[in-house]
C-alpha cells in the first residue's frame, strides 16, 4: 500500500494563509489536510497563552470549498467543546460542502489552559474517558443510523434523527492509553492516530490488535496515522514538540520506513508552530526531497 503523507496545518496563521498554504501543498502532491482544534497554544499547565488560534472546523469548511482534492481532518476534535449532536451536524455540513472528503478526528479532551481560560468542564481522566465513550455512541447513532436515542450519564438523546449527511463520515480517534483509550479505539473508530516513535507507534499499534481481538473485530479495517515535528538538517534540541524527528534526509526516510515497517498507513507533516513562510519551507523541503524516496 502506498503510504499516504499529509500536511497539518497551522491555527495561528490567519484564515487566508490557511486557505493558501493548504491549496499550496495539495499542488504539491499532499494526500490530506489536518486542522487542530484548540483554541489557544498549550502551555502545559492551566497557565494562559497568547497564542490564540482560529476554529477548526470553520478553516476546514472553508479548506473544503477552497481545496478540491485531498483529504480533510480535525486534529482532533475535543468532546468537552462541542455537544456530539451538534458535532455531527458540523461534520455532516462540512462533509458535504467538501463532497465527502471529510475525516472527523475526535478526543475525550486533555489540555488545561484552554478549558481554566474559557470556563469548559475538563474533569478527571476516567470522566472524561466515561463522557467521551457516551459521545461516540451519540455521533455512532445520529451519523450511521435513522432514529437514536440514549439515556446516559452525560448525554441524553431522544428518538433523534440521522443527521443529513451525503457520504459516510469516518472517525478517527487520536488516542495512546493502552488500559481504556485504545479499547475506545478497537470498538469505535475508523481511523487511529497518535504521536509517536516508530517504536511507541509499532507497541501501540500492537496493543490496539489486542484489544480489537478481544471484541471479535479485524484490526486491519483500522487506518493507522502517525506525525512528528520534522527537523530537516537540524537537531531535536532546536525544537520543542511532543515527538521530534531530527536530522539528515537520509535519517529521516530511514525512521519513516520503519513507521511504514509497524504499519503506518498514514504520515502528518505537523507545521503547527512556526509561521505560513516556514511551513511553506518545510512542507516543500519534505514533498521534494525526502517523499520521493519513500516506499
Amino acid at each position: 500500500m502506498t503510504l499516504a503523507v499529509s500536511a497539518w496545518l497551522g491555527t495561528t496563521w490567519s484564515a487566508s494563509d490557511v486557505v493558501a498554504v493548504g491549496r499550496e501543498a495539495e499542488a504539491l502532491g499532499y494526500d490530506g489536510l489536518w486542522v487542530a482544534d484548540h483554541f489557544m497554544a498549550n502551555t502545559g499547565t492551566e497557565e494562559r497563552s497568547d497564542r490564540a488560534m482560529r476554529e477548526c472546523f470553520s478553516l476546514l469548511a472553508g479548506l473544503a470549498t477552497a481545496v478540491p482534492r485531498v483529504r480533510l481532518g480535525s486534529m482532533v476534535a475535543g468532546i468537552t467543546y462541542r455537544h456530539p449532536a451538534v458535532l455531527a451536524n458540523i461534520a455532516a455540513t462540512t462533509s458535504d460542502l467538501s463532497g465527502g472528503r471529510l475525516v472527523l478526528g475526535v478526543g475525550a479532551g486533555w489540555q488545561l489552559n484552554e478549558h481554566a481560560a474559557y470556563g469548559i468542564e475538563l474533569g478527571p481522566i476516567r470522566t472524561r474517558i466515561d463522557r467521551f465513550e457516551e459521545s461516540l455512541a451519540v455521533l455512532d447513532g445520529l451519523l450511521r443510523t435513522d432514529r437514536t436515542t440514549l439515556d446516559g450519564t452525560h448525554y441524553t438523546i431522544s428518538d433523534a434523527p440521522r443527521v443529513p449527511a451525503e457520504h459516510r463520515i469516518p472517525v478517527m480517534i487520536g488516542a495512546s492509553g493502552e488500559q481504556r483509550m485504545l479499547g475506545v479505539v478497537a470498538r469505535w473508530a475508523d481511523e487511529w492516530n497518535c504521536w509517536s516513535t516508530p517504536e511507541v507507534f509499532a507497541h501501540k499499534s500492537a496493543v490496539l490488535d489486542e484489544h480489537c481481538a478481544r471484541i471479535g473485530r479485524n484490526p486491519k479495517e483500522i487506518r493507522r496515522s502517525t506525525q512528528a515535528v520534522f527537523v530537516i538538517d537540524g537537531k531535536a534540541e532546536d525544537v520543542q514538540g511532543p515527538v521530534v524527528v531530527a536530522g539528515s534526509v537520509a535519517e529521516i526516510v530511514d525512521t519513516i520506513g520503519r513507521w511504514q515497517e509497524a504499519g503506518m498507513d498514514e504520515l502528518l507533516v505537523p507545521a503547527i508552530r512556526g509561521s505560513a513562510a516556514e511551513a511553506r519551507e518545510l512542507f516543500g523541503r519534505f514533498q521534494t526531497e525526502i517523499r520521493p524516496q519513500l516506499g
